[in-house]
C-alpha cells in the first residue's frame, strides 16, 4: 500500500514537475495553492442543490483549473502530456458571460456579495479567483508564463460575478446595492 505522506516536504520544500525542488513559499507554489483553493471553492458552490443548472460549467472550470495548476507546477515552459489553456478557453468564458449578462437587469450600482447560499458561494469563489489572479500575476512578473493563464483567470472572475448574480436572480433574491455608508 502506498502511503499519502512522503516526508519529502518536511524541510519546507516541495517538488515541481521535472523534479526541481522549491521552497513551499515560492511564488510558483503560492499560485498553485490559490488556484487549488479556487477549485475547492468552486466545488463547494457546485455541491449545493441550487447549483444544478451550473454543474457542467463548474466541473469544466475545475478541470481547467487543474490544467492551470499543472502548468504552473512545471519547472519549464514545456508541459508534456497536458492540454493547455488557450485563447479558445478564454473565449468560452466570454460566451458564458455574455449569455448570462443578457438575462440579467443592468447594474446601476456596486452590489454587496451575498444573497442565496449559491449566490454567496459564487461571490466567495470570485474573491478567491481574484486572489489567484494576483498570485499568478506575481509569478508572471518573475517567471515565463503564457499570457493565456492571466487572461483565463481574469475572465473567470468576471464569469463568477455573473454566475453569482444569475443564481440570485434565479432564486428571486434582490441584490443589495452599495451606495456608500449611511
Amino acid at each position: 500500500m502506498t502511503k499519502i505522506y512522503t516526508k519529502t516536504g518536511d524541510a519546507g520544500e516541495t517538488g515541481l514537475f521535472g523534479g526541481e525542488r522549491v521552497s513551499k513559499n515560492d511564488l510558483r507554489i503560492e499560485a498553485i495553492g490559490v488556484v487549488d483553493e479556487l477549485s475547492a471553492a468552486m466545488g463547494v458552490a457546485g455541491s449545493q442543490e441550487e447549483a444544478k443548472p451550473y454543474h457542467e460549467l463548474i466541473s469544466h472550470i475545475q478541470r481547467d483549473l487543474f490544467a492551470i495548476g499543472a502548468e504552473l507546477a512545471s519547472s519549464s515552459n514545456v508541459v508534456v502530456g497536458l492540454t493547455l489553456i488557450s485563447a479558445t478557453d478564454v473565449e468560452r468564458l466570454e460566451r458564458e458571460i455574455d449569455k448570462l449578462e443578457i438575462s440579467l437587469p443592468p447594474l446601476k450600482h456596486f452590489i454587496l456579495p451575498g444573497g442565496s447560499p449559491i449566490g454567496a458561494s459564487l461571490h466567495f469563489a470570485r474573491t478567491v479567483c481574484r486572489r489567484a489572479e494576483r498570485a499568478v500575476v506575481r509569478l508572471y512578473r518573475h517567471a515565463s508564463l503564457r499570457p493565456e493563464l492571466l487572461k483565463y483567470v481574469n475572465r473567470l472572475s468576471d464569469l463568477l460575478f455573473m454566475l453569482a448574480r444569475h443564481a440570485n436572480f434565479s432564486e428571486s433574491i434582490v441584490e443589495t446595492s452599495w451606495r456608500g455608508r449611511s
